[in-house]
């Protein structure tokens, strides 16, 4: 009979797909924070536009993983503001403000923190059944 078992690492496997695709979405959802604030450089220009990672299952010998594959930039509106005086205001007096939520990045970056730290008790729990199961050989 053909051995059916994953090896003993594939739930560790699984979830180091995750940790390094929640890592890269907290970096993305850094940038975006960071970049709140940012107009254009020139008059009437588009200010920094949100990023938004695209995930995709990642086949592993050890099962179904998760990877990101690319960023896209968010296509919503960018918010305008009317400040004649700014450096990078259109003929008319209006800045365009990025189209990032602070808000909505907080909420984004709680949830990936939630998600990194769920896979690394995944980790650790398989490592701590693993622990057991050999100190039980043992005896």
């Amino acid at each position: 009979m053909a051995d059916v078992r994953p090896p003993s690492n594939a739930v560790q496997a699984i979830a180091a797909t995750a940790l390094r695709a929640e890592q890269a979405r907290m970096r993305i959802i850094a940038e975006n924070i960071a970049n709140a604030n940012s107009t254009s450089r020139s008059p009437g220009g588009d200010p920094y536009r949100r990023q938004v990672p695209v995930f995709e299952p990642l086949r592993t010998e050890a099962g179904q993983g998760v990877k990101m594959v690319r960023v896209l930039p968010d296509q919503s509106e960018f918010k305008t503001e009317y400040d004649p005086g700014h450096p990078s205001a259109d003929a008319n007096g209006y800045v365009k403000l990025p189209n990032v939520n602070t808000l909505i990045e907080s909420l984004d970056m709680r949830s990936a923190q939630r998600a990194y730290e769920a896979n690394l008790n995944v980790i650790e729990t398989a490592r701590a059944m693993e622990l057991r199961t050999l100190d039980l050989i043992r005896k």
